[in-house]
């Protein structure tokens, strides 16, 4: 059962999202507090240190951001909710910052709960936060793949190639190294894309800048040393992307 705090500053919202946690998870949450301001939400949080924050960004003294500046404890799964539109919402994937899209939809609830169940006990990396308040403001320039030892800040330039397996990808950087995070490639592609990114085969995206050659056979080789395949379906886009490129 984990201990949650909602922290929104219009009433009605409150209301509609206390029974929609009542109807998806009646036995995964518990609501202990409410909050509407900063102030109250600081002091609800270093008090009571919950197990899950649901924290609407705009409130009536000031941002979630600030709640997460002041507060002293942030050994907690936090879930923004939020009326943002596309371009910033791609801004919470980059972070790997959970959210949820007002109006609330009761499914999409239901699998933010069931996403936390099976993460460990989570403690809010100031990382992660300060990259979604840059990534809100402009166009994201890195992005943060959360491992089960560490979350890692990778600028997009760095990023050679993506390779799938299952519901594990594995992130091929300039430097050597390889990140291997727990999410399949289908949760990059939206953010990773063209021009820069394309995504040449079910299992392989690539960056189009670390191409060294690529054939008419189908393989491009990768500045990391690497032969990617090209899928049948993906040549006619691809050749067409490389000729605009050109």
């Amino acid at each position: 059962m984990y201990k949650t705090i909602i922290i929104e500053d219009e009433q009605r919202i409150r209301e509609a999202l206390s029974l929609m946690l009542e109807m998806v998870a009646p036995d995964e949450v518990q609501i202990i507090a409410y909050a509407e301001n900063v102030t109250e939400a600081v002091k609800l949080i270093n008090n009571l240190k919950p197990d899950l924050v649901f924290m609407d960004i705009m409130l009536k003294d000031g941002t979630g951001f600030d709640v997460l500046q002041k507060i002293a404890f942030n050994s907690f799964h936090l879930i923004f909710t939020t009326a943002y539109e596309q371009h910033a919402i791609n801004a919470f994937k980059y972070s790997a910052i959970d959210y949820l899209l007002k109006p609330i939809d009761s499914e999409e609830l239901k699998t933010a709960i069931q996403r936390i169940s099976l993460l460990q006990e989570r403690v809010l990396e100031k990382q992660q936060i300060n990259e979604l308040q840059v990534n809100l403001s402009r166009t994201p320039e890195r992005i943060i793949l959360p491992t089960q030892e560490a979350s890692y800040v990778v600028k997009l330039e760095q990023i050679v190639r993506c390779e799938t397996s299952g519901s594990y990808t594995t992130f091929y950087l300039n430097d050597g190294r390889k990140i291997m995070v727990s999410k399949p490639l289908k949760n990059y592609e939206d953010l990773l894309e063209p021009p820069q990114f394309f995504r040449v085969h079910q299992s392989h995206l690539i960056n189009i800048n670390c191409i060294v050659s690529y054939s008419r056979e189908g393989m491009v080789h990768m500045n990391d040393k690497s032969m990617v395949p090209i899928s049948r379906g993906k040549k006619e886009s691809f050749f067409k992307l490389m000729k605009d490129e050109a």
